[in-house]
C-alpha cells in the first residue's frame, strides 16, 4: 500500500495531472508518511519528465507544467516540515540561483530546509548576478552563501560568484555550498566551495553543522 501511494503521486506528476497529485500528496499525509518520502517521489517524477524532454517526448510547456505541479506539492508540505523542524534561530543564508539561470525548484527546496533548520534564509532568487552576490553578503553578513544552477553553460558562473567575493576580500568570512544537477564534486573542488554536489536536504545538514561548529569553537 506505502508503495502504491508514493508510486500514485509520482505517476500523476509524470501524467502532468495536478489535481490528482495533490490529491495522492494529501493521502500520503494522512497516512503517515514522512515529507521527505514524498518529495522523493515528487523528484523521482520530476526525473521521468525530464528525461522525457530530453528525447523530445515533452517539450517545454510539459516541462513548466510539471515545475508548477511539483511547487503546489511543496506547498503542502512545507507547513510540515518547518513544523518538524528547529524553532531556534541558528545563523543567517544568503541563497539564489546564479546569474544566466532561471530554474528554482532545487533552490527553493534548499531554502525550505534551510529554514526548517532555523536558518534566516535571503532568498535572491533567480539570475543573480556576481555583484548582487557581493552587495548581500556585505549588507546581511550571512553564515553561508549558496548557490544553485541547473545547466552546464550556468555553472560556471558559480567561479564568478566565488572570484568575485575573494576580490572583496569576504570570502573567508563564509562558507560556500553550490548545488543543482550540472554540479560536480570535482567542480566544486575546483572552483573552491566548501561543498555542494549533493542534495537539498544533504546540503542543508552541513549548513547546520558548519553553523553550530562555529559556534562551538567560538565558545572556547
Amino acid at each position: 500500500m506505502s508503495s502504491d501511494v508514493l508510486n500514485s503521486i509520482k505517476e500523476a506528476l509524470v501524467g502532468l495531472d495536478l489535481d490528482k497529485t495533490i490529491d495522492f500528496v494529501r493521502m500520503a499525509v494522512e497516512l503517515g508518511f514522512k515529507p521527505m518520502d514524498i518529495i522523493n517521489a515528487l523528484a523521482d517524477g520530476m526525473r521521468v519528465v525530464g528525461e522525457r524532454y530530453e528525447k523530445n517526448e515533452y517539450f517545454l510547456s510539459e516541462l513548466i507544467m510539471a515545475a508548477e505541479i511539483f511547487k503546489e506539492a511543496m506547498n503542502v508540505l512545507e507547513p510540515l516540515i518547518l513544523k518538524e523542524g528547529r524553532a531556534l534561530y541558528i545563523g543567517k543564508a544568503v541563497v539564489g540561483t546564479v546569474e544566466g539561470d532561471l530554474h528554482d525548484i532545487g533552490k527553493n527546496l534548499f531554502v525550505m530546509f534551510l529554514k526548517s533548520m532555523g536558518f534566516e534564509v535571503i532568498d535572491l532568487g533567480v539570475d543573480v548576478p556576481p555583484k548582487k552576490f557581493v552587495e548581500a553578503v556585505k549588507q546581511y553578513k550571512p553564515d553561508v552563501v549558496g548557490m544553485s544552477a541547473l545547466l552546464t553553460t550556468t555553472v560556471l558562473n558559480m567561479k564568478k560568484v566565488i572570484d568575485a567575493l575573494n576580490n572583496e576580500g569576504l570570502r573567508n568570512s563564509i562558507k560556500v555550498i553550490v548545488g543543482g544537477a550540472a554540479v560536480t564534486k570535482e567542480y566544486v573542488n575546483e572552483i573552491g566551495a566548501d561543498a555542494g554536489g549533493i542534495d537539498a536536504y544533504e546540503g542543508a545538514l552541513i549548513c547546520r553543522k558548519w553553523v553550530e561548529e562555529k559556534r562551538k569553537a567560538d565558545l572556547r
